[in-house]
């Protein structure tokens, strides 16, 4: 769960910066002369860290903290966006005000199982290597909807695992609506999925019979297969200190969120018997602006 919190979290920072500012600079009632610029004409930079409190793997139900750094931005006409603990390039140029198209290429890396499993019986079955997953990433913005500044997102990333873990692919696709309160408070609601292939379920859910542990501590043997892994919502708020989005600075943001494990992932012992299919998370941080 904490590499969902990681973009979540850096989503905060999209949603207290750029897309108000964009917009502001866009705004039909702000005319050449009244019009100063902002941070994010051209090129710019957003870095910040949080902190997350989330499971120590997907399906446990033992919770742990993780510090999160952040990353986003603007380069020559590339944007660079927030990915669970990873990143995501879109090469489509942006008009402010206009319905605006996304396509690139994301990469992440995936730790679950990898570190931090509290659970003794679940350690027992050793830690999963290291997954990175790279593949290509599509979207679509609407702006404008309730009122000149707010956006309906969707967008999907489609990931095979190129370091040999897992060797599987998902596709992620979720909605996101964003609206400012104010010239610096700024709120976000997502909703999002996950699907798995069968190479995916069977090295992260199957779980192979060890008879070299006591019977009380082997949980019995299980095959997973591909499907829908998990549904979630994530609930953001961001708040820039000085109060103005638009001259870019720090940015502080509180986030929590909740998924919901589904098919093998909600009935694998892992799960099942040692864990929950409710996963939660919490967590704040503070970005910086250039």
């Amino acid at each position: 769960m904490k590499s969902a919190f990681s973009g979540a979290a850096a989503l905060a920072l999209i949603a207290i910066s750029a897309p108000l500012a964009a917009q502001e600079a866009g705004n039909s009632e702000t005319t050449p002369d009244s019009y100063e610029g902002t941070v994010f004409d051209g090129d710019w930079l957003t870095v910040g860290i949080g902190g997350a409190y989330s499971t120590s793997y997907r399906g446990s139900d033992d919770y742990v903290f993780s510090p999160i750094p952040l990353i986003q931005g603007s380069f020559g006409g590339v944007s660079f966006n927030p990915r669970p603990a990873g990143l995501a390039l879109d090469f489509i140029p942006d008009e402010d005000g206009q319905i605006a198209f996304s396509a690139g290429i994301a990469a992440k890396m995936n730790r679950n199982r990898a570190s931090q499993i509290k659970d003794p019986v679940v350690k027992l079955y050793g830690e999963k290597d290291t997954a990175i997953e790279v593949g290509p990433t599509f979207g679509v913005k609407f702006p404008g909807l309730l009122n000149p500044y707010d956006s309906l997102s969707f967008n999907v990333d489609a990931l095979w695992d190129v370091a040999g873990a897992h060797k599987g692919m998902t596709v992620s696709p979720s909605v996101a609506y964003f609206t400012p309160l104010s010239r610096g408070v700024a709120v976000s609601l997502s909703l999002s999925a996950n699907h798995v292939d069968d190479d995916y379920a069977d090295y992260y859910y199957s779980v192979p019979v060890l008879n070299t542990l006591l019977p009380a501590d082997t949980l019995p043997g299980y095959q997973a297969k591909g499907g829908f892994e998990s549904m979630g919502v994530n609930l953001l708020v961001g708040y820039d200190l000085d109060g103005n989005v638009t001259n870019g600075g720090a940015a502080l943001f509180a986030i929590g969120g909740y998924s919901r494990l589904l098919n093998d992932a909600k009935r694998t012992p892992f799960t099942s018997i040692r864990g929950s299919a409710d996963q939660f998370f919490v967590g704040a941080g503070i970005g910086y602006t250039f």
